[in-house]
C-alpha cells in the first residue's frame, strides 16, 4: 500500500501545482482552494507511505513525480514550451525515479 499511495501523493502534487498556477498568485478562490485540499491530501499520503518507505526514497519519487508531471502538464495543457534541453532533463528525473524505485529495500 506504501507504494500506491506515494504514486497517488506525486500525481496529487501535479494537480496541485497546476491549480496553483490556476490561482494566480492565490487571488482565485476556487484555484486557491483547491490547491490548498490538494496540497493537505498530498502530504497526508506522503506521510502514510513514509511509515513503510525510506525517506530518501519516498521524497525523492515524490517530488520527481511532481516535477515530471507539472513539466508535462505545462507542456501539453498549458502551452508551455519544450526543447530539447527541457526534454532531456526531464528524461534524467525519470532515470531518477526509475533507479530510486529499484533501489529501494522496501
Amino acid at each position: 500500500m506504501a507504494w500506491l499511495f506515494l504514486f497517488v501523493a506525486g500525481f496529487l502534487e501535479v494537480i496541485w501545482a497546476l491549480l496553483m498556477k490556476q490561482s494566480v498568485g492565490f487571488t482565485r478562490l476556487w484555484p486557491s482552494i483547491g490547491t490548498i485540499f490538494f496540497v493537505l491530501a498530498s502530504f497526508g499520503l506522503l506521510s502514510l507511505a513514509m511509515r513503510a518507505l525510506p525517506l530518501g526514497t519516498a521524497y525523492t519519487i515524490w517530488t520527481g513525480i511532481g516535477a515530471v508531471g507539472a513539466f508535462a502538464v505545462g507542456v501539453v495543457f498549458l502551452g508551455e514550451q519544450v526543447n530539447p534541453m527541457r526534454g532531456i532533463a526531464a528524461a534524467l528525473i525519470v532515470c531518477g525515479i526509475v533507479l530510486m524505485t529499484l533501489s529501494s529495500d522496501a
